[in-house]
């Protein structure tokens, strides 16, 4: 098949390494893949070097500064709307709201759902989600609010994860990489995402607050950022926050690919404490490099994660499972390790593959949740209307 992936950055959000990671499994599988994207910032590439076999389109599309969040999602689509031509290919796979407003009928994979306050982001978001002519969820929870707001039932595909880069960062070849960050950082709690209300970053704050008197020289890392929204008011009231309670966190900011897998390796534990997800890659790759991993305990994390993680609800549980991760009580390494293993792009790919033949195959998915079991796949291999 000729598979378009679109997506609306070339920065390190979780859906645009998913976008690459499910473009290059695809394209492994022996389909033409091309990746879309806009190059905000003068970008004219993703973040990491994407393999050969997958073509790479960066639509230019320049910064303004007096721009507001809605101007510049307008514009966003506009631009992609003007540069995508959607006919030499036989499935458009939208991985965002604004690619999937830009770039006419296509499948949608709805990674979570957002919550928007002005009319025309609120329009652009409904849109992107009943228009589509079929849609996909990373986690059944997602899938669940997505039928109950819209009365339509996604199909479910998890996410993978390159688990294998993330393990060798735990081990005999990631040992000096793992030593660099820890004489850079010491002992460190590491929360990865940003500083942004939908991480829950001031709760962690406040629940490291709470450490500190047991745990003196343990540092609060934060890494990531990237984003398409003005989160400045609330990362005001963080660093507010942070000089009431005397702490002093690192925040690094948008990281290079490469020094990912060693961060999370080198980390005594990972807070994953977002009010909403939908699935939880950063967490798959800690448990896949063996670290601790403290949730936030949402539908979709106990979905996902089971019993490898520990949850919590507010900051005194926060706080409390953090102390008992970093005193090494609460979870077990190798499940850990073993979920995220299951968790191949291999796999992914290969149900995306189904999903897309009967998106071909019947014209979209009628709003209705699609059987990718390698059963039905053969019984319709097998009907007379297939063979034609």
């Amino acid at each position: 098949m000729r598979i378009a992936q679109t997506t609306y950055s070339t920065k390190p959000r979780g859906g645009v390494v998913h976008t690459l990671a499910l473009a290059e499994a695809l394209a492994a599988r022996g389909h033409q893949v091309t990746v879309w994207t806009l190059g905000r910032g003068g970008d004219d590439a993703f973040f990491r070097p994407v393999d050969p076999a997958v073509e790479v389109r960066v639509v230019p599309f320049a910064a303004r500064d007096d721009e507001s969040v809605g101007d510049r999602i307008e514009r966003s689509i506009q631009t992609m709307t003007a540069a995508f031509d959607p006919s030499g290919y036989d499935v458009v796979h939208a991985q965002d709201c604004i690619s999937a407003n830009a770039v006419g009928p296509c499948v949608r994979t709805v990674h979570h759902l957002d919550e928007f306050t002005t009319p025309r982001l609120v329009e652009c978001h409904e849109r992107a989600i009943t228009d589509p002519i079929a849609r996909l969820c990373v986690s059944r929870a997602v899938a669940q609010e997505v039928h109950d707001g819209y009365g339509l039932r996604p199909t479910v595909i998890p996410n993978g994860v390159d688990s294998a880069r993330f393990a060798r960062a735990a081990g005999p070849d990631g040992a000096d990489a793992r030593t660099r960050w820890r004489t850079e950082l010491g002992d460190y709690v590491l929360a990865l995402g940003g500083i942004e209300p939908r991480k829950g970053s001031i709760d962690l704050l406040e629940a490291f607050a709470l450490l500190c008197a047991d745990h003196p020289d343990l540092r609060l890392v934060l890494g990531g950022g990237e984003t398409l929204f003005d989160y400045r008011p609330y990362r005001a009231r963080f660093d507010q926050r942070c000089a009431e309670l005397g702490i002093d966190p690192i925040v690094l900011g948008t990281l290079a690919d490469d020094d990912v897998p060693a961060l999370v390796a080198a980390a005594a534990v990972l807070g994953f404490v977002s009010t909403k997800e939908g699935f939880g890659l950063a967490a798959m790759e800690a448990l896949a490099a063996g670290v601790p991993v403290v949730a936030r305990d949402l539908p979709v994390t106990r979905e996902v994660f089971g019993d490898a993680v520990v949850y919590a609800s507010d900051v005194p549980q926060i706080a409390a499972a953090l102390a008992a991760a970093l005193d090494g009580a609460g979870q077990d390494g190798a499940a850990g390790r073993e979920l995220a293993a299951r968790h191949s792009w291999t796999a992914a790919a290969a149900a995306h593959e189904r999903f897309y033949e009967h998106v071909v195959r019947a014209g979209g998915d009628d709003g209705q949740q699609i059987d990718l079991t390698d059963r039905e796949r053969a019984r319709r291999r097998s009907s007379p209307a297939h063979r034609g």
